[in-house]
């Protein structure tokens, strides 16, 4: 075994975080939604597509995140590709909390965003955590805390 000091990850410069979700917008248009995956197929943690209302515009905007299961809340990372600042679809969220979400081949549902906190927050961060270890070693990175989103059925829906 070696004594050397383990690295940690390294951060991928803004510009290709920046492609990558361009890219996974594409994909996803290209492919007709087919390029999600459900947490069963990809390590605990499935993706999804997210529509938010611009903040400012008021226009639709769409993202890709990626998801964990909580009951029937889906829960994600406000995270701006682990760099300071939140992103934007979050800053739309805080806005405009109604949203709606589109999983790997389902219908659109209707959801209510909100920012978890306390111990239901240390909770669902060790969720993650057990994802995928190095989400502690880029958190530790950043000034700021990470937030952990719940997306609720809104309404009482539930699928």
């Amino acid at each position: 075994m070696s004594d050397a000091a383990v690295r940690p990850p390294r951060m991928p410069p803004p510009w290709f975080v920046h492609t990558a979700w361009r890219v996974h917008r594409l994909l996803y248009r290209l492919s007709g939604g087919r390029f999600l995956w459900t947490p069963a197929g990809k390590r605990g943690w499935g993706a999804l597509r997210l529509t938010i209302t611009g903040r400012r515009s008021g226009r639709q905007r769409s993202v890709i995140v990626g998801y964990l299961e909580d009951g029937t809340d889906l829960v994600t990372l406000a995270m701006n590709g682990f760099e300071e600042g939140y992103p934007s679809w979050w800053l739309n969220l805080e806005e405009h909390p109604d949203a709606v979400v589109r999983l790997a081949h389902q219908a659109p549902r209707p959801v209510r965003a909100r920012r978890a906190t306390g111990e239901e927050r240390d909770r669902l961060w060790q969720r993650w955590v057990a994802v995928d270890p190095s989400h502690d070693v880029f958190a530790a990175r950043r000034s700021t805390e990470i937030p952990v989103v719940v997306l609720a059925p809104r309404d009482g829906q539930v699928t």
